[in-house]
């Protein structure tokens, strides 16, 4: 099929305002008026490889959501199930960071119909930082636990059997195996850090030995005075999680080889 032929049907399937430019033997960029939520267009090279005509994005659309997330975000958690799901519903690669969809048996149109459906939808989860923070946070909170502690080392949602039966106060994870447990919080709002705060002071109440570790989701959103009185109670703290995830891996690879 010509470039001509290719570009009429483009046109027909998906929208009047595409056009094709020619950047080398077998190479066209394709030119929609498609673009991300900041107003950059998607960027969609048409290349024939071997026998075999593909479209890509040549690693365009995960360097522009790192502009708001970090790379290493993109590739876990509930962003990486949602980018997982899009790409197997239209049967997009993922090469090594490039997009890649096959154009079958000279579909040109419907491959770059459902190819740029693929892309917006990838590029949704540039969203989830602003509608699905806490939701996010906590999976990534969970997550990063999963990874840095044994499974026979850590306990999820754990509460004191003996003196909070009905599990009034409870600790997101419960790390164990050293004279004194390291309670772990991922807090994400004001609420929390105030549960927390009358958490902690219960078990010290209890005379329950222990030590804790916060990690909030952004500490500059909580409110001043409730950080201030968390602050008296709490052990050890991290501001945000991504930013410091390295900090914190180590910080809990450090409390599992003192064992005190």
């Amino acid at each position: 099929m010509t470039a001509e032929a290719i570009e009429r049907d483009f046109r027909a399937k998906v929208c009047q305002k595409i056009r094709l430019a020619e950047e080398g033997v077998g190479r066209y960029r394709v030119f929609t008026p498609f673009r991300f939520d900041d107003g950059d267009h998607l960027s969609i090279v048409l290349e024939r490889q071997q026998l075999q005509w593909v479209l890509s994005d040549e690693g365009h659309t995960y360097m522009h959501l790192t502009y708001d997330l970090a790379e290493k975000d993109l590739h876990r958690g509930t962003r990486q199930k949602v980018i997982t799901k899009v790409l197997s519903m239209f049967s997009v690669e993922d090469r090594e960071g490039q997009l890649v969809l096959r154009v079958n048996e000279e579909q040109f149109g419907d491959a770059l119909y459902s190819y740029v459906q693929a892309l917006v939808k990838v590029t949704d989860v540039s969203f989830l930082s602003r509608e699905r923070v806490r939701s996010t946070f906590m999976e990534d909170f969970r997550e990063l636990m999963e990874g840095a502690i044994p499974s026979e080392r850590r306990a999820f949602d754990w509460h004191d059997s003996t003196h909070d039966p009905q599990a009034m106060y409870t600790v997101d994870c419960r790390v164990n195996g050293m004279v004194r447990p390291l309670f772990v919080f991922a807090l994400p709002n004001d609420d929390r850090v105030r549960d927390t705060t009358i958490a902690l002071l219960q078990f010290e109440k209890w005379g329950i030995l222990q030590r804790s570790l916060a990690i909030f989701e952004d500490q500059e959103t909580v409110n001043r005075k409730v950080l201030a009185r968390f602050s008296d109670v709490s052990d050890k703290q991290f501001s945000s999680l991504a930013p410091n995830r390295e900090r914190i891996e180590r910080y809990l690879k450090e409390v599992l080889e003192q064992g005190d």
